[in-house]
């Protein structure tokens, strides 16, 4: 008899998860163009319907509050309907919000359109998170995770150029509306292409196969209930997952909304610091790659999945201690240096907090430990504001160095944060059928 063993060709295994990736980044930039186009588009606004500054703060304290809370919802409502489906809400609902922006005639109109944008897009994180947890085996978590989270970055880049070359052609109702009509093309793409793997009619048995495996090694139950919150929060892990947001993320708001003023405060020209702006978010960008490939590198090595993660964690929260001698910087290309290290080590971490939940919990609780950790992080922020102009403004009328203080606690916050995520995340500390093995 005739041998055909070889016969055959080799059969291509599918790279399905990578392509849903693509649409989780995709998602991202649109979400960031929808949020960008009142902040570009704010001093012609404000002379349109004569808006003083406390007007355009209520708008984004507005966007801001309902964004923090939003994503509680989300995580329970991602939990109990599945990421499908959750994902087409959270995107339907920020698209309309900014489709229906144009019709605003006022600032109770834009502040009500703005509050819903805040609804809507506090969804995608923990979809995105999620979706992450069912399609990518723990070494490649890390970076997908910074993939789909580097569109926020894009999404800001692209944004002044979209959003102005729109306003310049068809004016300002037009600036709103496209970027919500991109994510009614999103929607049409991620409603066709994002099923569970077992009912993907694209996906290879090699891929298919492989994700089972992940799934049996790590203890993934198939429950579809979602577990309850009070089961969620008696848990020190998710206190663990809940700190490293709450304690870097608003640090990370801080530079990216303050420091064109901490730059001025320390008596440098913003005209002639352009390159010391950019640095700290290009610096940012390469952390979450390098993070997420190393810690996938330590697993394929054979570490642990816990001390992987922890390894970048604690070495990210080292690294935002740089922040601590701007204080003594009088030279900008030191200063742009430190705050490079900083934003590096920041970001970094920023993917192992956000890769946390799919790594410790059942499917049916990570996109609610990551709208908790979301809605900490968001409430910290919203605290470290208050704190920053408080003491800014009183160090500033004392003819003291404004900012000092700040950058002190900026730089250890961060590295507390690493500390309580070690101490709290360990290695099968509960039986919890919440919790995978890990």
């Amino acid at each position: 008899m005739m041998d055909v063993s070889h016969s055959a060709p080799p059969r291509r295994t599918s790279s399905i998860r990578w392509w849903i990736c693509v649409l989780l980044f995709a998602s991202t930039v649109i979400n960031y163009l929808d949020r960008q186009s009142l902040a570009l588009l704010a001093p012609n606004l404000k002379q349109m319907f004569l808006w003083d500054n406390r007007d355009y703060a209520q708008l984004v304290i507005g966007f801001r509050v309902t964004y923090t809370v939003g994503q509680v919802f989300w995580g329970r409502l991602l939990d109990r309907v599945g990421t499908r489906k959750g994902a087409t809400i959270s995107v339907a609902l920020y698209s309309v919000a900014s489709m229906l922006t144009p019709l605003a005639g006022g600032l109770s109109s834009f502040l009500g359109f703005r509050c819903l944008l805040g609804v809507g897009e506090s969804g995608n994180w923990p979809a995105a998170t999620k979706a992450v947890s069912e399609w990518f085996p723990a070494r490649e978590r890390g970076l997908a995770t910074a993939f789909f989270d580097s569109g926020s970055s894009l999404g800001g880049a692209i944004a002044p150029f979209l959003i102005f070359w729109i306003y310049r052609h068809w004016g300002w109702r037009a600036a709103f509306a496209v970027p919500g009509l991109l994510g009614v093309v999103w929607l049409l793409v991620w409603r066709w292409f994002y099923h569970q793997p077992e009912q993907h009619p694209m996906i290879s048995a090699e891929e298919l196969s492989m994700l089972q495996e992940e799934k049996r090694l790590a203890g993934t139950d198939s429950a579809d209930e979602p577990v309850s919150l009070k089961s969620l929060l008696a848990l020190r892990e998710t206190w663990g997952c809940i700190a490293a947001r709450a304690l870097t993320d608003p640090v990370w708001f801080f530079i990216t909304d303050w420091f064109p003023i901490y730059l001025v405060s320390k008596g440098f020209a913003l005209s002639s610091s352009l390159l010391a702006v950019w640095v700290p978010f290009l610096a940012a960008d390469a952390g979450s790659y390098v993070g997420g490939l190393v810690s996938g590198w330590l697993i394929q090595r054979g570490w642990p999945l816990l001390p992987a993660r922890k390894a970048i964690v604690v070495a990210g929260g080292i690294g935002t201690l740089f922040l601590i001698p701007t204080i003594f910087a009088t030279n900008l290309l030191v200063l742009t240096a430190l705050f490079g290290i900083a934003t590096f080590s920041y970001q970094a971490f920023s993917v192992m907090a956000n890769v946390l939940p799919p790594d410790l919990y059942q499917p049916r609780g990570v996109a609610t430990v990551s709208g908790l950790s979301g809605t900490a992080a968001g409430i910290g922020t919203i605290i470290g504001y208050e704190a920053i102009g408080y003491f800014s403004d009183a160090r500033s009328t004392s003819g003291t160095h404004a900012f000092d203080p700040i950058m002190i606690v900026c730089g250890l916050v961060p590295f507390v944060g690493a500390l309580l995520v070690v101490w709290l995340i360990r290695p099968q500390r509960s039986a919890s059928t919440a919790l995978k093995s890990v």
